[in-house]
Parts: structure tokens; C-alpha cells; sequence
């Protein structure tokens, strides 16, 4: 009994590091993705930025597909075909944000806690910005909703508070708008995220701006 015991932990040793080690690939190249989103969305000049944001979205397809039973990867799968939509515009661009949105509700049944609430901000953002009915899915309710539940999860994020105070400025409520914005900008430094605080930061800016010449 014992040595069957013992073959058996000694069987079950590699298997147990070979998923640690998966673990840790799947979190490399998650940080990877995260890096070059960072780089393309805020570095990038405009007239190239589409064709590599497409790139990264190739990129990113193989990541899921490396690490199919992680949140991580579809989060940001997803925020790269909801930028690249963004940069190409139109009615084309709606295949890709419902791309997003499949892979965003995905992620949530995974772990809806991954990546500090982006699972629920990226929902609320593309719930905001898409058209609503018949062309798109867009819905400003469902979007106060997303990124409220983003916001509960992780009421100092950047991009939480960034996008509902983007959100509050397409309904006109300026002085919400505001505080919002004014807590992104406040908002803590993320580790190795210099480059998204610095480019959210200057959007958030301009955004108060624009609230303050309303209020």
C-alpha cells in the first residue's frame, strides 16, 4: 500500500509542475498582451495603429487558444477587437464588438473577478459606445450597470472610473461626469502600466475639460 501510495504522488509531482508552469506561460503572455495594447493604443501613431491592432487581435486569438480555461486572455482578446473596432468605424466594425462581447461574457463564466473587474468595464464601455437596436447591442443602462459592477470590484481603477465618467458625459450629466474623471486621474499608479496611465490620464483631462465648460 505504501509504495503504491508513494508511485502514485510521484506520478502526480510532474503533473502538478507542468501546470504550474502552464499557469505561469499563460500569465506571461497575458502581460504580454497587456504590454503591447499598451504600447499600440497609446504610443502608436494614428496611421499605422489599425493594422496593428489587428495584429495584436491575430495575437491575442492564439493566446485564448494556448490557454482556453483562463478569463485573462479573453479579457484582453476582447479589448483588443473592441480597440480595433473602434479604429476602423461603421457598420464593419460591428462583427468585431460582438466578437468582444462573446468573449467578454466567456471570460465572466471563467471568473468574473479577472483582471480587477475589467471583465464588467470592458462590457459597460462597449455597452456605452456601440449603437443600440437594430444595429448594434449598445444600451446606456446596461452600460451604468457593467461598469457599476467594475467600479464595486475596484472603485480606484482607472479605467472604471474613466469610462463611467465617459459614459456620464454622452448623457449630459456633467457634474457626474466630472468626479469621475477627476478620481482617473487620481487614480493609483498600476505596476508596469506606466504607459496606459499616462495615455488614460491625458484622456481623462480632456474629457474634464469638457465637462467643466458645461457646468
Amino acid at each position: 500500500m505504501k509504495r503504491t501510495l508513494l508511485a502514485a504522488m510521484m506520478m502526480a509531482a510532474p503533473m502538478a509542475l507542468a501546470s504550474v508552469a502552464h499557469a505561469d506561460a499563460c500569465d506571461d503572455r497575458v502581460r504580454g498582451l497587456q504590454q503591447s495594447w499598451d504600447h499600440v493604443n497609446f504610443e502608436v501613431a494614428q496611421g499605422v495603429r489599425t493594422a496593428e491592432m489587428a495584429r495584436l487581435n491575430t495575437q491575442a486569438d492564439a493566446v485564448v487558444a494556448q490557454c482556453s480555461n483562463r478569463a485573462e486572455p479573453l479579457v484582453w482578446d476582447a479589448i483588443k477587437a473592441a480597440s480595433e473596432a473602434g479604429l476602423r468605424g461603421g457598420i464593419g466594425a460591428l462583427g468585431l464588438v460582438r466578437e468582444a462581447k462573446a468573449e467578454l461574457e466567456r471570460a465572466e463564466r471563467l471568473n468574473p473577478r479577472a483582471l480587477n473587474g475589467a471583465v464588467y468595464v470592458t462590457l459597460g464601455s462597449l455597452y456605452a459606445q456601440v449603437p443600440g437596436a437594430p444595429l448594434g447591442f449598445g444600451n446606456r443602462q446596461r452600460a451604468r450597470d457593467y461598469l457599476q459592477r467594475g467600479l464595486a470590484m475596484a472603485p480606484d481603477d482607472i479605467d472604471a472610473n474613466f469610462f463611467m465618467g465617459d459614459l456620464l458625459i454622452r448623457e449630459r450629466d456633467w457634474g457626474g461626469a466630472a468626479r469621475y474623471l477627476q478620481r482617473a486621474i487620481d487614480a493609483p499608479a498600476r505596476p508596469g502600466r506606466t504607459v496606459a496611465d499616462r495615455g488614460r490620464k491625458a484622456e481623462a483631462r480632456a474629457l474634464l475639460v469638457r465637462a467643466q465648460q458645461h457646468r
